[in-house]
């Protein structure tokens, strides 16, 4: 593969997703009624996004110490865990909808904020991941170490934010 291929496939996918996410996120009604129960997709999602998180933590520690393989075993583990977040958090947002932030006061003025620098960061980082991740495979190392000084920042950051997201909304608001 080369770069000429890899990086508009790369644009495709990324713009591929987050329109996908923001047609689901947008839309407030369930898109199908009488599928499967879907209620437990919320918890799965948070659980998927704090493994994602320690996986990213574990794999930063593993390259300080320089095992690249633990630190390629984690990195490559904490895509495939986001990649299930994604698959699960379309299901669930296709089949549910979305579900309105219930808080009120000091709670909605933390909430808001929070979940709009979730959403954006977590448009940024798809192309991210995915280039940091192409330029590990093609073993352009210094070229994946300077891209991965940002990408492990924003993905560590929409990672957290995604279970404190899910905890202000299913657990922090009234119901």
């Amino acid at each position: 593969m080369n770069d000429r291929f890899v990086f508009p496939t790369i644009g495709i996918v990324s713009l591929l997703v987050v329109l996908a996410v923001g047609v689901l996120f947008w839309g407030q009604q369930a898109r199908v009624s009488g599928g499967p129960d879907v209620s437990a997709l919320p918890l799965l999602n948070a659980v998927l996004n704090a493994t994602s998180a320690l996986l990213l933590a574990f794999g930063y520690l593993f390259i300080r110490q320089k095992n690249i393989l633990a630190h390629k075993v984690c990195m490559l583990s904490a895509f495939a865990v986001s990649t299930c977040f994604l698959i699960s958090y379309v299901i669930y947002h296709y089949q549910a909808g979305s579900k309105p932030f219930a808080g009120t006061g000091f709670l909605r003025l933390i909430y808001f904020p929070l979940l709009i620098s979730h959403i954006l960061l977590a448009a940024v980082i798809v192309p991210l991941a995915l280039t940091t991740l192409y330029r590990a495979w093609a073993g352009a190392f210094e070229r994946h170490k300077r891209i991965a000084r940002f990408t492990l920042p924003i993905w560590l950051y929409v990672s957290v934010t995604g279970v404190l997201v899910y905890l202000m909304l299913y657990w922090a608001s009234p119901q």
